[in-house]
């Protein structure tokens, strides 16, 4: 019978059938029951939804189709996988089904479902690559469940284009993926897709004609890989070499402007609810926009426009009453203070700049910021004050990383239009900003280098620093004053026992006179004698600090007076043996006259020699711009002809870091960490409340390596700074570097013909003595991190000496920077194979 229907069947040779005949059954009753086979309802198939035609691209593409379920051959062992995982199949009434690890749901939308696994007869048919076919583009796929049901987004629903997984990288490091060959330094163009490399031979045949920017032909129509998005528009040097300016400016621009390429907004998430592609788009062209939004979580204080990530501090102040995202949350930015803005728990350093600004945060505060920095208890109608007028408020923030509010914060659209140049501008600064961090013991030298750094680079003082400095400077003369004074009693005691030691041994009337004469030379006017009894007994009560500057108007003509009196010049002669007197001090008393008039302006050398001059909080910044030097119109320089790469110098006292330096993750954004080392110190010590002696050289070490095993800065780079090389070349001929325990070992060759004009490896003990204290801090620091420390000397009085080693910084923070691109265009170094075209 089978054979007499198969004739009748039109001839066909892909058509196979089996066929049978069912007989009723006329035997004995069964004692169970017959399965049934129940009848397939059509309806209840589900189908692909019909793409709507408003969403179809106006070119000829190519469309992603679900491909039908394939009957799996016997003779077939091995699967063929889908091509995209994340396909999913939804009804025409919107059920909808997604696969997971192979395997396929089906929903007939009355929540009963039957499931195909891996093991069963059935098998995904292969989907064609996007690539096979005459078109380069993917349709996108959308998903109306894609977007939440209370996310109130009523617009079109959002594009979501598939995602290509990075490659594993198995191939040797170097290796061109396409012809498997390496050169020495030879750069790679690299996929912002799948991060594969190509040389320079094979990346034209990887890529096309990049209408997507640099992808592989495979993966065109695909999402990039997010950590490659800073690579987008900014072409490589392999591209200009190969092809013309207009191809690579044509490509740049295709990779910016490329829909496919454009960040996913169902990824960004604000405040609890993902983006709607007008929210993104809202977020973009407002007047303050983020800077390198990514796809990720952030909070928004939709109030004051401060942004954040989730669960970290505000990185800036955007504009603000965006209709974006839900009510932020108190725990939003991570905050453990108890004190609230906006609703928001504050963090440490926002707590830092309120208190900074003079605003009271005892107990559980809670505060209400707008847009322009007005605050007002919450619940009340009354604005205590403003917060971004502080001046304090602006340096602290600019120390703790803390946004402050842009000059175009809340203007209108016709000034956001006449001012966009400049604020382009401002925002290329803040992006190319490279913080440094300068930081060392007491009297190590960090105030006289960032004096130093400021008239270096041409920052001025503000009125209030040269006030604040005036007021230092003549305060200290009065106490470099009263030190000379206090010595002239030594020096009378002194010489009167002498004399009286001489007058025993020699009895007669002359001693009287000698005592006289002596006492006569030392000895000054009443009117002089009075003042220098109130200056010593000032000094004596710890005072001296609340006698100016009224102490300048009422005493400067008795300083006068005093610097002319012959027995002041006795003391001043003997200065040296007096070990209370700085060494500073000589250049002050030099122009004590000058110093202690009402009308006195310091000059740069007076501020470079002064003392003491710190700010309140132990936390001064500077920000700068290193000028063209002359090696760089004979040295081809990556920054050379970029005028808006600045610097920010960061000095920050060492008491003001806390019990184990607990306050330097507020830091832990900045690029290098400049410590600096007194290389005087080493026969020095100091004494703390319980009388416990400690050398200052040890002191500098503990610190040193607190710093650089501190979490926060793990990663970063360190300068270590030896100043004082001057002073050092004084003092090691007369005291030997072997009075600190840590150098004991110091014990260096000299020539036996040191004079000898063959001798040329015979350097002074100074120098020796800095390479020495250099290689016993490398030690340290490769020995705690296991990387390189840079040293360089420094005289912090030297203009030049400054320069260099802020200069070697800048290079320091360069090559970080080129190794960060050299991994991602991966240079490779391990071969000297040459280079053959594949």
């Amino acid at each position: 019978m089978p054979s007499v229907l198969r004739s009748n069947l039109p001839k066909n040779d892909d058509f196979s059938a089996q066929y049978s005949f069912a007989v009723e059954y006329s035997g004995p009753p069964l004692s169970r029951d017959i399965p049934q086979v129940l009848p397939v309802d059509l309806r209840r198939i589900p189908t692909a939804t019909v793409a709507s035609s408003s969403y179809l691209p106006a070119n000829n593409l190519c469309l992603r189709v679900v491909q039908p379920i394939a009957q799996k051959s016997d003779h077939t062992s091995k699967k063929v996988p889908p091509t995209d995982p994340t396909l999913e199949i939804a009804d025409r009434n919107g059920a909808q089904s997604s696969t997971s690890s192979g395997t396929l749901g089906f929903s007939d939308g009355l929540n009963e479902s039957n499931h195909l696994s891996e093991s069963s007869d059935v098998s995904y048919a292969h989907c064609p690559n996007p690539t096979a076919s005459n078109s380069n583009h993917d349709l996108p796929l959308t998903d109306d469940d894609s977007v939440s049901e209370d996310s109130d987004h009523d617009g079109v629903p959002t594009a979501i284009f598939p995602e290509k997984p990075v490659l594993s990288d198995e191939l040797k490091k170097g290796l061109c993926h396409r012809c498997h060959k390496k050169n020495r330094f030879s750069e790679k163009e690299i996929c912002i897709v799948c991060g594969a490399k190509y040389c320079s031979k094979c990346v034209l045949r990887a890529m096309g004609c990049m209408q997507e920017g640099r992808k592989c032909i495979t993966c065109v129509g695909y999402r990039i890989d997010e950590s490659k998005r800073e690579l987008i528009g900014k072409p490589s040097r392999m591209l200009r070499k190969l092809l013309t300016d207009d191809a690579v400016k044509q490509i740049m621009c295709s990779e910016m402007t490329c829909e496919v390429n454009q960040l996913p907004p169902q990824l960004i998430y604000v405040n609890d609810r993902a983006l709607s592609m007008e929210e993104l788009v809202m977020l973009q062209s407002c007047p303050n926009p983020p800077k390198k939004i990514r796809p990720g979580k952030y909070w928004y204080d939709k109030m004051s426009g401060f942004w954040g990530k989730d669960g970290e501090k505000p990185c800036q102040i955007i504009s603000a009453l965006l209709p974006v995202g839900y009510q932020i949350r108190q725990d939003a930015s991570n905050g453990n203070t108890n004190v609230l803005i906006n609703s928001r728990e504050i963090t440490t350093e926002e707590l830092w700049m309120l208190r900074a600004a003079g605003i009271h945060c005892e107990g559980n505060t809670h505060f209400w910021v707008t847009p322009d920095g007005s605050y007002q208890h919450e619940g009340m109608n009354y604005v205590m004050g403003k917060l971004w007028d502080k001046k304090r408020v602006r340096l602290l923030c600019a120390a703790l990383s803390l946004p402050y509010p842009s000059d175009t914060a809340n203007l209108s659209n016709e000034d956001v239009d006449k001012n966009s140049d400049k604020v382009n501008l401002k925002n290329v600064e803040q992006s190319t900003m490279n913080k440094l961090l300068l930081i060392g013991c007491e009297q190590s030298g960090t105030s006289t280098i960032f004096k130093q750094a400021k008239i270096l680079y041409n920052v001025p003082f503000s009125e209030d620093e040269k006030q604040s400095i005036k007021i230092v400077i003549q305060r200290n003369l009065y106490r470099y004053i009263g030190i000379l004074l206090e010595g002239r009693e030594i020096f009378e005691e002194d010489r009167l026992i002498e004399m009286q030691k001489q007058n025993s041994n020699e009895p007669g009337p002359s001693g009287n006179s000698c005592q006289v004469d002596e006492k006569t030379v030392l000895s000054l006017s009443p009117k002089l004698e009075a003042f220098s009894s109130w200056l010593i007994q000032i000094m004596a009560s710890g005072n001296l600090d609340a006698i100016f500057p009224a102490a300048t108007r009422e005493y400067s003509h008795l300083v006068e007076e005093l610097w002319k009196d012959g027995a002041f010049q006795a003391i001043y002669k003997r200065r040296n043996e007096l070990h209370m007197l700085p060494r500073v001090a000589n250049y002050f008393l030099d122009h004590a006259v000058e110093i202690s008039r009402i009308d006195y302006e310091p000059s740069e050398m007076d501020i470079l020699y002064a003392e003491g001059i710190t700010s309140s909080n132990g936390i001064a910044s500077m920000e700068f711009s290193f000028p063209k030097s002359s090696q760089d119109e004979y040295m081809e320089s990556s920054d050379q002809n970029n005028p808006s790469l600045r610097y920010q110098l960061i000095r920050v006292h060492a008491s003001g870091l806390g019990e184990n330096c607990k306050w330097l993750e507020m830091f832990e954004d900045v690029d290098l960490v400049l410590y600096c080392v007194s290389l005087t110190e080493y026969d020095e010590y100091y004494e703390d409340i319980n009388g416990t002696r400690t050398n200052k050289m040890l002191a500098a070490r503990t610190l040193f390596e607190c710093i650089a095993t501190h979490p926060s800065l793990h990663e970063k780079d360190f300068l270590l700074i030896l100043n004082k090389f001057d002073l050092l070349e004084e003092k090691i001929e007369q005291s030997p570097l072997t009075e600190c325990e840590w150098f004991h070992d110091f014990n260096p060759v000299f020539s036996l013909h040191p004079h000898s004009s063959k001798s040329n490896n015979n350097p002074p003990l100074a120098e020796r003595a800095f390479h020495y204290i250099a290689l016993k801090f490398k030690s340290v620091f490769s020995s705690f991190t296991g990387r390189k420390l840079f040293v360089s000397r420094a005289t912090g009085l030297e203009a030049d000496s400054i320069d260099k080693a802020l200069r070697y910084g800048k290079e320091i923070v360069k090559w970080a920077d080129e190794k960060h691109t050299v991994d991602m265009n991966e240079w490779s170094s391990d071969s000297t194979e040459p280079s053959t075209s594949p």
